[in-house]
């Protein structure tokens, strides 16, 4: 896992540009500890921050071809950030087909799969990747990004090219870009949904899931190599089981994979816990998986049920630990770590944009600092729910009947209400947020892939299933992808194979829910490894803190925010009813969703304008 940045231009020759691509690539520092390297000809400057994880000695990047033109360039060059989880098949399959190989690494392997299949080579990748690849023979930039998108991979045009990198920070650092916002990126901030492609900043942009970007001169070409297709399934429920659990067995032996310490993130749920048990059980007697688990000060002994959250969750994660014998440690936080001024500015700093969900941010970076102490690898159970439908919103006949996305249906304040609440009246009304959600919307609903003839709830909830893969998972993804790599984390997401998700997203509703409840595949495909009490165990989501002094201290920030009379950001919001707010006592949070949008919105913007020197342009 790695950082990766570049610049292609063909009006300058970039041969000579060391300072700039040095200061590009120092923005990945934290992204790649281990190493560094920078690869710069008159039309393509390749930068790269390494995490080394296989081949820990020969996986060097940028790393370019033996072949060379004439001229003795090299035929082409590579800067890669991810895990391709089939390298071993390719790389057999390449060395029948004549290539040599010098490292043991899967860098190697997917540059090698260019020069000889060309750009439908990704095709052949199973894994998270993010790359850029220069061709010599043709002069070509090859920008791709994984199925699912678990890799960031964004890109900002120039005049005569193109900067790009796997955060934003990395172009940023070019004196040709420029940190803007304009109103569709205030309403990208504000909508709690993405987009594919879309960012926040005026002209940056994120290569799309399932896509690769072609760079030539004087023009970018977008293609599309993967995208959810329907198909009928044709298996009964034993063996929508049975091969669910085939599929989990493969892909988690395969992510298992890595020449450094590896781990679990353990919950106590459904997910988190039947990904520690495959592991363990890969594993064998002879060794023990070590695994990760968050909680809060007090949390258990004060714990109060919550619409999404019956029990705590430790108790459950020490079953599990004690069920398949992990080496298990509890990373137990407080108030003080969530609220404290350098943390919060680290995870701003993770983000580059002002995304966030309330304390999990700080809670999710401080649970990888911990982790990163003994482990530089980890197995997540991210995306289960959207793959599988374990969300309330799945489940709830308002929410699926809803002329708008599921999860913003639920809920006494909408969504826009909420991430408005402190906004300038005028300025709201300038968004017209409702609009641009159901706009975004019915374009989603255009992608949607019915089957011929489906109809009722299996029509209904495809469409769910397919709203909350591509716009709500990369929400949780991002969050995962900032927050570990800012602490040199690889977080591997074994739920998001493609060909696990692929299938799931085929199976009948009535398959999905054989037994009544939610996640009925996963449930009954694991449930021999779990458990009793964790596979009948309701859905909860990722734990937040329920000390309402976590609420106090971020009303405390807002208030110094306001008391700052002469920062430009201050015109973004509505001064009294932040006042009206402050003024009222903390009550526990009844969402984490809320606490999110409402009191913690323009904390983020304000922080992330100043932070970043963000020019409004409106």
């Amino acid at each position: 896992m790695c950082g990766i940045v570049g610049w292609v231009d063909f009006g300058r020759d970039l041969a000579t540009e060391h300072r700039i691509v040095r200061k590009m690539v120092d923005t990945m520092a934290l992204r790649g500890p281990d190493d560094e390297g920078m690869w710069l000809r008159p039309r393509i400057a390749l930068g790269h921050r390494r995490l080394s994880v296989i081949d820990l000695e020969g996986g060097r990047q940028p790393m370019v071809t033996p072949e060379t033109l004439p001229d003795g360039t090299p035929v082409a060059a590579i800067s890669y950030s991810g895990e391709v989880y089939n390298f071993g098949e390719l790389r057999d399959e390449l060395i029948g087909r004549g290539h040599r190989f010098a490292t043991r690494s899967d860098t190697e392997v997917v540059l090698r799969s260019y020069l000889e299949w060309g750009a439908g080579f990704v095709e052949r990748l199973n894994g998270m990747f993010a790359l850029a690849i220069w061709d010599s023979r043709t002069e070509e930039l090859l920008l791709c990004r994984d199925r699912l998108g678990v890799k960031p991979l964004f890109y900002y045009p120039i005049r005569d090219g193109v900067l790009f990198g796997s955060e934003p920070k990395a172009i940023l650092a070019h004196p040709d870009s420029r940190a803007e916002l304009s109103l569709d990126g205030l309403r990208d901030v504000l909508s709690f949904l993405r987009v594919p492609g879309q960012t926040p900043l005026r002209g940056m942009y994120e290569v799309r899931p399932g896509h690769l970007l072609r760079v030539r001169e004087g023009r970018r070409i977008e293609q599309k190599y993967w995208e959810l297709k329907s198909w009928p399934h044709t298996d009964d429920v034993p063996a929508s089981v049975a091969t669910v659990r085939e599929l989990l067995e493969d892909i988690v032996a395969r992510q298992l994979v890595a020449d450094v310490p590896l781990c679990t993130l353990l919950s106590g749920g459904l997910d988190s816990s039947a990904l520690t048990a495959l592991a363990q059980r890969r594993l064998g007697a002879g060794q023990r998986i070590r695994s990760f688990s968050v909680d809060f000060a007090g949390q258990v002994e004060n714990f109060e049920p919550e619409p999404l959250r019956e029990s705590p969750d430790t108790p459950f994660a020490a079953e599990l630990v004690r069920h398949v014998g992990t080496d298990h440690r509890e990373i137990l936080l407080n108030n003080a770590d969530l609220v404290a001024p350098d943390i919060r500015s680290a995870v701003l700093r993770a983000w580059d944009l002002p995304y966030g969900d309330g304390d999990l941010g700080p809670s999710l970076y401080l649970l990888f600092r911990a982790v990163h102490e003994q482990s530089t690898v980890a197995l997540s159970g991210e995306s289960a729910d959207e793959v599988f439908g374990g969300y309330l919103w799945f489940h709830d006949p308002r929410a699926v009947r809803a002329d708008t996305f599921p999860w913003h249906a639920l809920g006494e304040r909408g969504i826009t209400e909420q991430s408005t609440a402190f906004l300038d009246p005028d300025l709201t009304a300038a968004l017209n947020l409702p609009e641009y959600i159901a706009d975004q919307y019915h374009s989603a609903l255009s992608e949607v892939p019915h089957l011929s003839g489906e109809t009722g709830i299996d029509r209904r909830m495809r469409i769910a299933s397919y709203l909350n893969i591509t716009r709500f998972m990369p929400i949780l993804l991002d969050r995962k992808d900032r927050l570990s790599m800012a602490n040199g984390i690889e977080v591997r997401v074994p739920f998001c194979d493609h060909r696990l998700v692929e299938y799931v997203f085929n199976a009948p509703w009535s398959i999905k829910t054989y037994d009544g409840r939610e996640k009925s595949l996963l449930r009954g495909a694991t449930a021999d490894l779990l458990p009793r009490s964790i596979v009948e165990r309701r859905k909860a989501p990722y734990p937040a803190t329920q000390d309402p002094g976590y609420d106090r201290a971020m009303k405390q920030v807002l208030a110094k925010i306001t008391a700052e009379p002469t920062s430009p950001a201050l015109t973004l919001f509505d001064l009294n009813a932040i006042e009206r707010y402050l003024d009222t006592p903390v009550v526990k949070s009844s969402s984490m969703q809320e606490r999110g949008l409402l009191n913690e919105t323009p904390i983020r913007l304000y922080e992330w304008l100043d932070a970043y020197d963000v020019s409004l342009t409106w």
